[in-house]
């Protein structure tokens, strides 16, 4: 028997450094394919592991300019869509000088 795609879970990848602050939080999460979009998503983590938002967003609210959000490889917005099975990555961004 076939799993509808329709049902099929987000899953989202987070950094080792992001995962440290949150005690049962884990690298990969499978998220209900529910979720429309990035900021849901990371409304559904914040869910789970509270103050999780606040680490990934800003307050206007965007993505902070130390993370990186990637949907399928490409770079994403709190307003990108998500089709079911999607691939987060949460990235946090490495500068130097």
């Amino acid at each position: 028997m076939q799993e509808d795609p329709a049902c099929l879970p987000v899953i989202v990848k987070l950094p080792a450094a992001l995962v440290r602050l949150f005690p049962e939080a884990s690298r990969q999460v499978e998220i209900p394919a529910s979720v429309a979009t990035v900021g849901d998503a990371i409304d559904a983590l914040d869910r789970r592991w509270p103050g999780m938002r606040d680490r990934i967003c800003d307050t206007t609210p965007s993505i902070r300019r130390h993370m990186n959000v990637f949907v399928s490889g490409e770079r994403a917005t709190l307003e990108t869509r998500l089709a079911p099975g999607a691939e987060v990555v949460v990235l946090t961004a490495i500068s130097g000088g």
